[in-house]
């Protein structure tokens, strides 16, 4: 079983022509370019300063009082 020959891969960009139509599938090639040249420029500058540890976010405290917790019932069995 080999690849497929050119006249099949024709035969599927006529499909996928018919359905979708020139236009979506251009315009899905143009915002598919867009995220690769937006990750490319991401990717090539460079980070900024190392984060401080004040600049870290912990995570909040509560100071709620544990008896006020409502604690979930347990789960009882049905009876049909």
């Amino acid at each position: 079983m080999g690849s497929f020959s050119i006249w099949h891969w024709l035969v599927v960009l006529l499909v996928v022509m018919l359905l979708f139509g020139g236009g979506k599938v251009s315009g899905l090639m143009g915002d598919f370019a867009k995220g690769i040249k937006s990750f490319k420029k991401t990717m090539a500058e460079p980070d900024d300063e190392p984060m401080t540890p004040a600049q870290i976010e912990r995570p909040a405290t509560t100071t709620a009082d544990p008896a006020a917790v409502k604690q979930p019932e347990p789960a009882t069995a049905r009876q049909a």
